[in-house]
Parts: C-alpha cells; sequence; structure tokens
C-alpha cells in the first residue's frame, strides 16, 4: 500500500467532505445528546427528586465495581460508576455519525460518476477502501474527542469534588482512543463493503450499525453489575476488533470487482 497515494485519496474524501458539511450534523447531534444523557441521569434527576444517589442501596452496591475509591462519598463513587459507564456510549458516536457518510461511499461515487476514472488508475483496491473507512472516520472522530473534552469539563463542573480525578485513568483512555475508533473502522469496513456490492447506501447502513447490538449489550451488562471491563480488557477487545477489521478489509479487496463493479450498476 503506498502511503503517498493513499494521503491523497483519504485527502480527496476530506474534502468532498467540505463541500457538503451537512453530513456531519448528526454526528453534532449525536454527540451532544449522549451529552446531555448521563447529566441528566447523575445530576438532574437527583437534584430534582431530593433522592441523593447515594441513598439508592441498588445503586450504592453496584458502584462498588469502580473500586472503593475512599477519597468519595457514596454520592460521589454512584457519580463516578455512571459517567464511567456512560463513556461507553461515546463508541456509539463514531459509529452512528459516520455511517451514512461511509454508506454513500461507493454508491454515491456511483451516482455522481465519479468511481470510473478512479478505477482506472494504478491506485490499488486496497488504498481506496483504506482511504474511505479513514475519510469517513476521521472527521467523526474528531467530534468524538472534542465532546469527550466537553463531557469530562462538565463532569468538572457539575459532579462532586474528586469524580473528574478518579475517572481520568487508563480504562477512560482505553475507551476512548482504543476500543472507539477500533469498533468504528469494523462496522464502517462492513458499511463499505456492502456499499460497493449494492446500490442502496440504506442497505449498506444498517448492515453497518449492527455493530452496535453487542455494544448495547455490554453497556447493559455493566450497568446490572453483571461484570466490569478493565483496561487490561478494553485493550484486548480492541486489539480484536482491529484483527477482524483487517480481516474485512481483505474480504473487501476479494469482492471488489473493479470492472463488475461498473458494468452491473445501473
Amino acid at each position: 500500500m503506498n502511503l503517498h497515494r493513499l494521503r491523497a485519496l483519504v485527502a480527496k474524501e476530506l474534502l468532498d467532505l467540505r463541500r457538503n458539511r451537512a453530513a456531519l450534523l448528526p454526528v453534532a447531534i449525536s454527540t451532544l445528546a449522549f451529552l446531555a444523557l448521563p447529566l441528566f441521569i447523575a445530576i438532574g434527576v437527583p437534584l430534582a427528586s431530593g433522592q441523593p444517589l447515594g441513598d439508592d442501596a441498588d445503586l450504592a452496591r453496584v458502584s462498588l465495581a469502580v473500586g472503593v475509591h475512599p477519597e468519595l462519598t457514596v454520592d460521589g463513587r454512584v457519580q463516578l460508576f455512571l459517567f464511567e459507564q456512560f463513556l461507553l456510549v461515546f463508541l456509539l458516536m463514531p459509529i452512528t455519525g459516520a455511517m451514512a457518510l461511509a454508506a454513500h461511499a461507493v454508491v454515491g461515487e456511483k451516482v455522481a460518476r465519479t468511481l470510473e476514472p478512479l478505477l482506472a488508475t494504478p491506485i490499488t483496491t486496497a488504498e481506496i477502501l483504506a482511504a474511505k473507512v479513514l475519510g469517513a472516520m476521521l472527521p467523526t472522530f474528531g467530534i468524538t474527542l472534542a465532546g469527550l473534552a466537553l463531557y469530562l469539563a462538565l463532569v468538572a463542573g457539575a459532579a462532586d469534588a474528586g469524580v473528574l480525578a478518579a475517572i481520568l485513568n487508563l480504562r477512560t483512555f482505553a475507551i476512548a482512543v482504543l476500543v472507539g475508533p477500533a469498533a468504528a473502522l469494523v462496522s464502517l469496513q462492513g458499511a463499505i463493503l456492502v456499499s460497493s456490492r449494492v446500490n442502496d447506501p440504506r442497505t449498506a447502513q444498517q448492515v453497518g450499525v449492527l455493530i452496535i447490538l453487542p455494544v448495547a449489550a455490554l453497556i447493559v451488562a455493566q450497568f446490572m453489575g453483571a461484570f466490569w471491563l478493565t483496561a487490561a480488557d478494553l485493550a484486548l477487545i480492541a486489539a480484536a476488533l482491529v484483527a477482524l477489521w483487517v480481516a474485512l478489509l481483505l474480504v473487501s479487496i476479494a469482492l471488489f470487482d473493479r470492472e463488475a463493479i461498473l458494468t452491473r450498476w445501473r
């Protein structure tokens, strides 16, 4: 894979996105929604009801999954538990936000008639597919990191003293920087794989979003206290997702028929 050509292709994808900035609007909206939800549950509900989080025996018990944290009150420990849980929701943002971009990656170029000259160049199929994945993921991941910074700032301003310091740990790093991008790579590659074989971008989008189901199952299981993923566990999950992405990329290359994709499309 030629890195110079890959950079040029990614730059082309980003330039196309700049011409259609409205495509990033769903990413921004989902980011704001995911920011508001944990603050509403961890801060807004106790204030509105007048009942501290620590008074709930079940929450107090389940929150011990994050550790004892003697520097925190029971309320603070429950807040830490909730805010760490909702960090997993940030896995969904690069996936759901970039899915529409990835679903249109190949089908959209067919419609615009810009795929023919691209396939006629010496650029390899691997470079084309990798550039389309990165072109969809990089801008949405940038928005995700900005949202995460805002999330932590809101935690610093609204949560009990010590919660922000407790949440800045290796587990948070693994969620935001390792698992999130790796999950996005898998789902986007799946969407682009389907996009190269169908004429309807909605089909590609629906297939890619399937990756959300196991992530949602992880979130529900952790909220119920069934298990707790450590930073090491999350790093292993990220490594497995990267390996799966490489496998999907190889399958995509094998199924991407440069001639048939043009002659069979109507």
